[in-house]
């Protein structure tokens, strides 16, 4: 998309006189975008809207050629979202197709829409109230993943289950205090779409094809029909920023992450190895040739969806990255990586949320598997710290040789008898045992953003306050 008029008398209709032919096949082959930019049909129309009842109230056009042009672009619209529309790939874009239609409907008036303006701001306006729509939709979709974490944390507040580093046992957790660390991932990208929201919140019509205009246009009125906070404020950045798309990308990408570190526990949780959770046949398949099996598929989709988002963001990242001011047609290359990393986003968004919702919790698997791996180790050097007065690193040192004794021995901490704690260090006195269980490690971890189950549920009533 770049900037041009539209002229029916000349060889070439779309860009006027300068061109005494039209362009070869392959050029109208690269060139057009229609293929894609489609998809900016609504916004394309409710900006033309906006521009026309501006320039009429300016007293640019008359009141009869604004009624004209809305009621011929109202009239597209419905075409359009009929399916009675035939886009056509030698009028290139969206704004010409949608123009070229509107001059069958309504004749000369509608030549005059394009006053003021240009292709590079026009095309800047629906590709930012696309992202703003689309940034809101993810919002919603955000919101709803948080809310199907705060259910599950509320469920399972009690539930103890390992905690990991390393993916290697290393202390006692509840899993209510495990999907609570999701709803903060989450919870932080919904905050940077808020801020994207907020960012782009601009108005790029009137700008032109760069320099602005010597018509007298009300920027500030087209910005609040569109819903915007109020328009741009240099017309060269202007048409040639896209910045809000990359941030759209950016947020996407790091949602994204956050959702494969999800599919990935959820892929290895739901292995007969851990067995902490069963995932419906709604989002599971099976194998063609073992009968057996029973395979996440949706969760390793959205693991996968992850490689596409991110290079999605490459991509814009590297068509940007050597651009002069102001527009180039390089920049025609932004809207099919955005389009597919939403697609992608929604969809894994989507998927996560079902799966969140609608997994079965083996609380006893989780509760087995909590105390393997020595995972109360840590709770003995507390204990020693806080009831025996040494310092950490001595105790540490006394429970790596209890946890070694009772690896030689195949039993857990808790099953070492008193004589042999004590003869590591003799100031252990049986109120040892009352911190060596899951239950009472959990408990105990009440500091602020802790696992005890007092503090994630006030953690969860911190969320419910602001979801």
């Amino acid at each position: 998309m770049a900037e041009g008029t539209k002229d029916e008398g000349t060889s070439n209709a779309m860009w006027g006189g300068r061109f005494a032919s039209g362009p070869a096949a392959i050029m109208e082959e690269i060139n057009a975008s229609i293929g894609f930019d489609k998809k900016l049909y609504a916004q394309d129309i409710r900006g033309s809207i906006a521009h026309a009842t501006m320039l009429a109230h300016q007293g640019i056009i008359s009141d009869e050629d604004k009624i004209k042009i809305i009621d011929g672009l109202n009239t597209i619209l419905s075409e359009i979202k009929e399916g009675r529309f035939e886009f056509s790939r030698k009028l290139e874009d969206i704004h010409m197709n949608v123009e070229a239609r509107l001059a069958t409907l309504i004749g000369p008036a509608a030549g005059r829409l394009h006053t003021a303006r240009s292709r590079n701001d026009q095309v800047a306006l629906d590709f930012r109230l696309w992202v703003k729509e689309e940034l809101q939709k993810v919002e919603i979709a955000l919101t709803a993943l948080i809310s199907a974490f705060l259910t599950r944390a509320e469920e399972h507040a009690d539930t103890v289950m390992p905690g990991f580093t390393h993916l290697q046992t290393a202390q006692p957790v509840t899993f209510g205090h495990h999907c609570m660390a999701y709803v903060e991932m989450f919870g932080r990208d919904r905050a940077r779409v808020r801020h994207a929201i907020e960012h782009m919140d601009e108005s790029p019509i009137g700008a032109a094809a760069l320099a602005g205009t010597p018509y007298p246009i009300d920027r500030h009125m087209t910005a609040k029909a569109l819903g915007f906070r109020e328009p741009t404020r240099n017309s060269i950045d202007t048409v040639s920023d896209r910045d809000f798309a990359l941030e759209f990308l950016s947020i996407a990408a790091i949602c994204a992450t956050h959702l494969s570190r999800l599919a990935e526990e959820i892929v290895i949780w739901s292995t007969p190895q851990f067995g902490f959770i069963r995932l419906s046949d709604a989002f599971s398949t099976g194998s063609s040739i073992m009968p057996q099996k029973k395979n996440p598929d949706a969760a390793e989709l959205v693991r996968a969806k992850t490689g596409r988002i991110n290079g999605s963001l490459i991509a814009l990242l590297t068509v940007m990255k050597g651009l002069p001011l102001a527009y180039s047609k390089d920049m025609q290359e932004d809207k099919e990586q955005v389009f597919d990393a939403a697609e992608s986003l929604e969809l894994a968004l989507a998927a996560m949320t079902g799966m969140v919702s609608d997994m079965t919790i083996r609380a006893d698997k989780m509760k087995q598997a909590a105390g393997s791996g020595y995972s109360t180790a840590t709770d003995l050097a507390d204990w020693l710290v806080r009831e025996a007065g040494l310092p950490f690193r001595d105790a540490h040192h006394a429970t790596g040789k209890a946890v070694a004794l009772a690896e030689s021995r195949g039993c857990d901490l808790a099953e070492l008898k008193l004589e042999d704690l004590q003869a590591i260090n003799p100031a252990i006195t049986s109120g040892v045992f009352d911190v060596l269980t899951v239950e009472a490690s959990v408990a105990s971890r009440v500091s602020f953003g802790g696992t005890a189950p007092q503090e994630v549920r006030r953690q969860i009533a911190w969320w419910r306050s602001r979801n």
